[in-house]
Parts: structure tokens; C-alpha cells; sequence
């Protein structure tokens, strides 16, 4: 299966995550918050740094929940305005 190249906006969605995620991991590791949501700490680095601007599902469910952030909050956060 060929996956379709992501569009500029779903890139700008996935950086906007990224810088989400890390703000709200402040002064904890990379490391330990990675393994309180059960993934590695490669795969939360590539997603912090827009690497990886769609991840699975339950990888943000699991961030959420090691960030202690509704998954709401993470929508609202990540949405794009429109121009």
C-alpha cells in the first residue's frame, strides 16, 4: 500500500502537536515520560520534533494520559485556523 503524501496542513498540525506535547512535558525527560505512556523515547522525540506529524491514535491517547492532558485539549490545541 502506497501512502499518500501529507499535505502542508496536516505537517503544520503535526509540528503544532509536537511543540504541544514538549511544552507540556516541561522539565520532564524525554525519557520518562515516554515510558509512563508505554513507547519509546525515539518515537516521542520524533513526534515532538514534527518527524512523525501523524501519530496513531493511541500513541496521543497514551501521551495524554502520561501529560495528564484531555484529549480535547489536545484537539483544541492542534486544530488549525482557518484563513
Amino acid at each position: 500500500m502506497v501512502r499518500t503524501p501529507l499535505t502542508p496542513e496536516e505537517r503544520e498540525r503535526g509540528e503544532q502537536l509536537g511543540r504541544f506535547l514538549r511544552a507540556a512535558r516541561g522539565e520532564r525527560s524525554m525519557t520518562e515520560v515516554a515510558a509512563e505512556a508505554g513507547i519509546s523515547a525515539e518515537t516521542l522525540r520524533k513526534i515532538e520534533t514534527g518527524r512523525a506529524p501523524t501519530p496513531a491514535f493511541f500513541t496521543v491517547a497514551a501521551l495524554a494520559g502520561a501529560l495528564g492532558l484531555s484529549m480535547d485539549e489536545l484537539a483544541g490545541r492542534c486544530a488549525l485556523t482557518p484563513v
